[in-house]
């Protein structure tokens, strides 16, 4: 009973510890869009995309051409 109480209490801490991880970036199309993301989009993927989730919660998918910057929100 003890180690379950045990490891509960690890995943929880280790959750909140991750949620607090997250950086909001800053997406820049060569045509001045800007996305804020939450976290860092992934990297040019197969395809030639960006992909990542903005701070409203849509999905984007650009082309890793049309991305100007990518910079850690200050």
């Amino acid at each position: 009973m003890n180690m379950k109480i045990a490891v509960a209490g690890f995943v929880l801490i280790a959750g909140v510890g991750l949620a607090g991880c997250s950086t909001q970036t800053v997406v820049t199309l060569q045509n001045g869009t800007q996305y804020v993301t939450k976290d860092a989009p992934k990297t040019k993927s197969e395809d030639g995309f960006y992909e990542f989730v903005d701070i409203s919660g849509k999905h984007v998918k650009v082309r890793a051409d049309e991305v100007a910057t990518v910079k850690e929100e200050d």
